[in-house]
């Protein structure tokens, strides 16, 4: 093929979405060059509330972006870039539809406890927009992860910070020994394609349809489990007490923004737990209020904070004596109080438990200081890897980035693979009784006992996904050289049946002189462990929920950061999905940006996916300039590392419109230098002479406009023209730009 497809961008959410503003303008300019378009497509959370209400907003109904996305995937010619978008948790969720509310879109409220059907039919459109509704849409491929050589070498040179760890740390992780997710799981591999449902029996023999439709294929991998409420609540008590016996700081780590049925649940067990003498004295007006610990501690306090028949001061003084009584709690942000008990979104796992083991093995505590840790893990699926980094770094001291090995990452994850697609298949026993997973011939495949407030959930592995994932693995091995580890433990039902394929597509690839096993993950962390300490490399080759930890912890602890990998994903059908870096601290950049006219969000990771885009292009469609401007942004990836471009933390220094604007110049001083294409260098010699000459006014321009507070129309849905205007304040940049 010689017609090249267009490049699909995506607007996503908080820095990322503010920082394409400053790269796009400069991206369309160039691959128009090369035959290339620019398309974009509105994936953040704003829009995806809004596409959910089509009838409803009338002349300012949206497109539904995503799901013509989930369409385009399909196809061979797909080339989509995609930046970290919001995984709203509830409160994010309300946040945002009261400042969609205020910019005069009619929705309707978001209802905690719905009633009505309209309610109810409101509730289960936003479902569609929360949690993690984009990337298994999108992930139509399994994903290949890791830190480009010029980003590892980088690192080399200018080591992160790391911590020493303390001879008498008594930081460690604490987690569920029976009756949780892990323990209670139960597997099974489709024989013949049947739709099966999912069933409550009551202990009475009443049957609830749970799900009425749920269609299997033959081969794939089909996992039920639970979490036991009494075991979880007896275990956060437990947690709670050995922490203060300990005198260490209680930090819970969850992912209530991907995991949005089940994990908020645990979420408002520990909040209930910790805080047991509010709850216990004041469950009727926590109730009345709508207050719900699921939404963490902050919303509860708040709304109590409003009620005025508090005479005597009980419901502040029970929770001082909840706090006198606890350990301390790990703050999100000490200044404000606000701990990692608030808000449900503020703490994820895969984001927090690196910088922990960074930081020494130490959070902050409410004097601002860091303090030994017991970091709460309820599920112990996958709490070992954590565990035994912890324990590794006791026993061994902290890592060093300067000389340290990498574990890229293969994950699993394509059409819905594993824990991030069970949201429709997650739930909370309402009585007693039985959950089972009956097939169209009434058989029952899986099933469990549960009481009531028991999490009860299933997913799905497809068989495809599973040998293109082999294949990938088997690829990636024999193109660097290193090992390759399936992370898969024989004792849990799900890894179980996966091991069975894994070994039977193995004979079919060609893995002649490579090193290839399977181990359980606590036995591949240590192993990748002792690996990275002499510089080895590993990969990886995991699950959905395991390839999220891993491609944060690793590289937080050798690069500094995720955002900086790059993240290949080879659509099954030929199309490619090109994503860039994590966006934990999106927040706070966008919060500090809104203050003070800086923003220090790093764009690498979305320059590095560009760069892959256009080689993908190239190779896919003949299209040799796509391939040269890819591999000229690589060469100016490196310089711009090289040279120090990267934003600084702090205003009135290089934030991230300095940082493009040199990586545009850097790009095109490459493709001036470049000899292939004399056509294509003699276009753009003229382009980085101009920047060149006006690179002190450009910097300047930039600078100027720090130091002032940005109005920018709104945090969920801001105002295109505004946004456009404080990322681009260089009016010389943009004629130049413009110009190409």
């Amino acid at each position: 093929m010689t017609q090249s497809p267009s490049i699909i961008y995506t607007w996503t959410d908080e820095a990322p979405a503010l920082a394409t503003h400053a790269f796009l303008r400069a991206i369309s300019s160039f691959v128009r060059t090369a035959g290339v378009e620019m398309e974009t497509r509105d994936i953040s959370l704003a829009a995806r509330v809004l596409a959910q209400f089509p009838e409803v907003l009338g002349d300012k109904a949206v497109d539904d972006d995503l799901a013509e996305l989930g369409r385009l995937v399909e196809l061979p010619e797909a080339n989509i870039i995609k930046l970290p978008n919001i995984s709203a948790s509830t409160p994010q969720m309300k946040e945002c539809i009261a400042e969609l509310q205020s910019q005069g879109y009619n929705l309707p409220d978001y209802p905690d406890d719905p009633g009505t059907d309209a309610e109810k039919d409101a509730l289960a459109r936003y479902g569609k927009a929360m949690g993690s509704a984009v990337n298994p849409v999108l992930r139509q491929g399994n994903s290949d992860r890791r830190a480009p050589k010029a980003v590892k070498d980088f690192a080399k040179s200018n080591p992160g910070r790391m911590k020493d760890w303390p001879a008498d740390s008594k930081s460690h992780v604490a987690t569920m020994t029976d009756n949780d997710f892990f323990h209670n799981e139960k597997s099974v591999t489709i024989g013949e394609a049947t739709t099966a449902k999912i069933e409550h029996v009551a202990k009475n023999g009443k049957v609830t349809t749970l799900m009425a439709e749920l269609p299997l294929l033959a081969g794939e991998v089909l996992d039920a489990t639970f979490m036991s409420r009494k075991a979880l609540v007896e275990f956060f008590d437990a947690q709670v007490k050995d922490a203060k016996e300990k005198d260490i700081l209680y930090s819970l780590h969850l992912k209530a923004t991907m995991m949005k049925v089940s994990d908020p649940i645990l979420f408002g067990h520990a909040v209930r737990t910790y805080f047991s003498n509010l709850f216990t004295n004041h469950e009727p007006e926590i109730n009345e209020l709508g207050a719900n610990p699921n939404n963490g501690f902050g919303d509860v306090v708040g709304k109590l904070s409003s009620l005025i028949r508090d005479p005597e001061s009980t419901i502040v003084s029970d929770i001082e004596k909840d706090f006198a009584n606890g350990p301390g709690i790990a703050m999100v942000n000490s200044a404000k109080g606000i701990t990692n008990l608030h808000v449900p979104s503020d703490v994820i796992i895969d984001a927090s438990m690196p910088p922990m083991i960074r930081d020494g093995g130490q959070m902050w505590n409410a004097n601002d200081e860091l303090q030994d840790v017991k970091a709460v893990i309820p599920d112990s699926t996958y709490a070992g890897i954590f565990a035994a980094t912890v324990e590794d770094c006791q026993t061994n001291g902290k890592l060093d980035p300067a000389t340290m090995g990498s574990v890229p990452n293969v994950g699993l994850m394509a059409q819905k693979a594993q824990e991030y697609g069970s949201h429709d298949k997650t739930f909370e026993a309402e009585s007693a009784g039985t959950i089972r997973i009956v097939d169209g011939s009434g058989a029952t495949l899986l099933e469990h006992d549960v009481e009531v407030g028991d999490i009860w959930r299933a997913c799905q592995t497809k068989d495809e996904p599973i040998k293109d994932w082999v294949k990938l693995a088997v690829r990636r091995a024999r193109a660097t050289g290193s090992p390759a580890i399936f992370w898969l433990d024989s004792s849990r039902g799900h890894d179980a049946e996966v091991i069975k394929k894994v070994n039977a597509y193995l004979p079919g690839e060609d893995t002649d002189g490579l090193d290839l096993r399977i181990l359980a993950p606590v036995e591949a962390i240590k192993v990748s462990l002792e690996r990275i300490r002499k510089g080895e490399d590993t990969i990886s080759v995991t699950g959905n929920v395991l390839r999220d930890y891993l491609t944060d912890l690793f590289p937080i602890l050798e690069i500094g950061t995720s955002a900086r990998m790059l993240s290949v994903v080879p659509l099954l059908n030929g199309g490619g999905l090109f994503e860039t870096g994590a966006g934990g601290s999106a927040p706070k950049h966008v919060e500090q940006f809104e203050e003070e006219g800086h923003l220090r969000w790093d764009s690498l990771g979305e320059y590095m996916a560009l760069a892959a885009s256009l080689q993908h292009l190239s190779e896919q469609f003949d299209n040799p300039g796509a391939g040269i401007l890819g591999d000229a942004l690589d060469a100016a990836t490196g310089k711009y590392l090289e040279s120090g471009r990267i934003p600084s933390r702090k205003v009135h220094e290089m934030d991230n419109r300095g940082s493009t604007f040199y990586l545009t110049y850097y790009w095109a001083e490459a493709l001036a230098a470049q000899s292939t294409d004399p056509e294509l260098a003699k276009r753009f010699a003229p382009v980085a002479a101009a920047m060149a000459e006006n690179e002190d006014k450009i910097i300047g321009e930039i600078n100027d406009s720090q130091g002032n507070a940005q109005k920018l129309g709104g945090y969920y849905r801001g105002d295109a023209e505004l946004l456009a205007t404080a990322m681009n304040p260089s009016a010389t940049l943009n004629a130049i730009i413009d110009a190409v």
